[in-house]
């Protein structure tokens, strides 16, 4: 059995690329099957192992196969785990952060919790869970229709809390995956953490139903690749013009309230991102705002995430110094902060 002990000594030697010396605008010209990405010598396959270490602690004979694709996501039918292109190569993730405004798994501790929410719908899959009686009593039909749009209640206990915008709201099948990533993660404490909580019953069912299929083989085995990186002939550019419409919308209810709080680039070129800043005090600050608020640690992070990105995207700087900053940023915050618990019924595009 692989341990994480034993993953953690595991280095992976990063391939060089010829394209990685190109400015954006080269860059952009090139197909994706002209990139020749490689999972298997990026960080990313370190990751993917840590993954299957986690599910062999909990004796799951199921290891999701995971190729390089466009997007985060687990094909119907297929159980399995397509990644990013731009998490694979630390160049395609300054392009993807520069026109994206931020880098979806970017960090290695955020990638595994995409990675363990992937996994959840791609053991869905392999196991044919969502077709039980007690699965759909728990989390409801899976062939609900899947939203474009949903609705979040920040203040609900009966879903788990994972991945951001309470993504577990979304759909049963997501609220499936979200409860089992959180069940997965080595030393949670999820009875702890969630005492009270309706959303208890579903880790305990989840906690049930693995104990149930360990030690058995996965009824499909289908090792189909959806979407491969190597066979798209689209460009980088024509990629993210299709990809910008979704980001331009996202949380400009708050760019008012940003441009009060923080310059333009153009008149302070030479002033400090305010998208850095705010990534450099995350800690502080939501420490900070916990106790002033008295919300909840989702919340906050959820409120600063927000605000880091949008700040990105709209290129915003300091107007002065980090200290003569603090007490602004705080102020915007806490005003973010309220007005989603006042709304409690925010719409995410999905």
């Amino acid at each position: 059995m692989l341990t994480a002990k034993r993953t953690k000594k595991v280095s992976v030697e990063r391939r060089s690329y010829r394209w990685e010396g190109l400015v954006d605008e080269a860059l952009m010209r090139l197909r994706f099957r002209d990139l020749h990405l490689s999972l298997q010598d990026s960080l990313v396959q370190f990751d993917v192992q840590c993954l299957y270490a986690e599910l062999a602690r909990r004796d799951i004979r199921f290891k999701p196969h995971v190729w390089l694709s466009t997007d985060w996501f687990s094909p119907d039918g297929v159980p399995g785990i397509a990644v990013p292109f731009f998490v694979a190569n630390p160049r395609l993730r300054r392009l993807e952060r520069r026109m994206s405004g931020e880098v979806e798994g970017g960090s290695r501790k955020w990638r595994l919790r995409i990675l363990r929410h992937e996994a959840g719908h791609a053991l869905d899959t392999a196991y044919g869970l969502r077709r039980r009686a007690d699965w759909r009593d728990v989390f409801g039909p899976a062939s609900k229709p899947y939203p474009r749009d949903y609705s979040a209640r920040p203040g609900s206990r009966r879903y788990v809390l994972h991945l951001g915008h309470w993504y577990a709201q979304s759909h049963p099948t997501e609220d499936f995956a979200e409860t089992f990533a959180v069940w997965l993660q080595p030393k949670a404490r999820w009875r702890r953490e969630y005492a009270g909580w309706p959303a208890l019953e579903k880790l305990e069912y989840v906690d049930s139903l693995m104990h149930e299929i360990a030690g058995r083989a996965p009824r499909n085995r289908d090792r189909s690749i959806v979407a491969p990186l190597a066979h798209n002939k689209r460009t980088l550019a024509e990629h993210y013009r299709r990809k910008q419409p979704s980001h331009e919308c996202m949380e400009r209810r708050y760019d008012a309230w940003l441009r009060h709080a923080f310059a333009s680039r153009a008149t302070r070129p030479d002033a400090v991102s305010a998208g850095a800043y705010l990534r450099e005090s995350q800690r502080n600050l939501r420490r900070s705002l916990v106790r002033r608020t008295g919300a909840g640690a989702y919340l906050v992070e959820h409120a600063i995430e927000t605000i880091t990105r949008r700040a990105r995207q709209l290129d915003l700087v300091l107007r002065g110094s980090r200290r003569e900053n603090q007490k602004r940023v705080l102020r915007l915050l806490e005003r973010v902060i309220r007005n989603v618990l006042h709304r409690n019924r925010e719409k995410y595009v999905v």
